[in-house]
């Protein structure tokens, strides 16, 4: 299997770690997303978001972080899925969370304080920096409920995990603060400490040089 990805990018590494998590080897194909590699006619062929990773299996192209590491784990058969209904929902649940709250509030972020720096778009918008800092704090606060007596986020170990901890690995990166959100911190921890999300993130690091 081939993954066209940006290494840094939270979306990738989530991928990334899945994979190296399951064992599953694959091939990967840089896109520099910085300088535009996603708007190219080849990948908008595979892909008509522009947007990154992409994964190929034979004549199968997948789109969407989070369906892509559904498929890798189906492929694979893990307990990162479990198996009864409720558990299955729970953990899409939180997928579904981190796509539709975690991503938008620390994408604002991001995009004010790393990606304009890194592509030359222009002085950071505080308000936009304020509003989403803000949502941050809220959803972030209700995962650090939903993480009271619970060693990970659907109680044990899933893909909702490994979904959520690319994009908080990140924070730091953009000036977020986690420290007032004790379970998630300590959540985070666990999940860094694994192989396979260090595995993702030195390749992150790697593609930045």
């Amino acid at each position: 299997m081939k993954l066209y990805d940006f290494a840094y990018s939270p979306n990738s590494r989530k991928v990334r770690a899945v994979a190296y998590e399951l064992g599953i080897a694959l091939e990967h194909v840089h896109v520099d997303i910085l300088k535009g590699a996603s708007r190219a006619p080849a990948f908008l062929a595979k892909n008509p978001n522009g947007r990154v990773p992409v994964l190929e299996d034979g004549d199968f192209v997948l789109w969407e972080s989070n369906a892509i590491i559904r498929y890798l784990a189906a492929k694979q058969g893990t307990s990162l899925v479990p198996a009864g209904a409720r558990e299955q929902a729970d953990v899409d649940r939180w997928l579904s969370w981190q796509l539709a709250y975690l991503s938008p509030a620390t994408a604002k972020v991001a995009f004010e304080r790393v990606v304009k720096k890194l592509t030359g778009q222009g002085a950071p918008d505080q308000a936009a920096i304020d509003a989403g800092t803000a949502e941050f704090a809220q959803c972030t606060a209700v995962l650090d409920a939903a993480l009271d007596g619970k060693e990970y986020v659907t109680g044990r170990l899933s893909l909702a995990d490994f979904a959520l901890a690319a994009h908080y690995h990140l924070t730091p990166t953009y000036g977020l603060d986690l420290a007032p959100h004790r379970r998630v911190v300590a959540w985070l921890e666990r999940m860094v400490a694994r192989s396979s999300v260090q595995r993702a993130y030195a390749d992150g690091l790697a593609s930045m040089q």
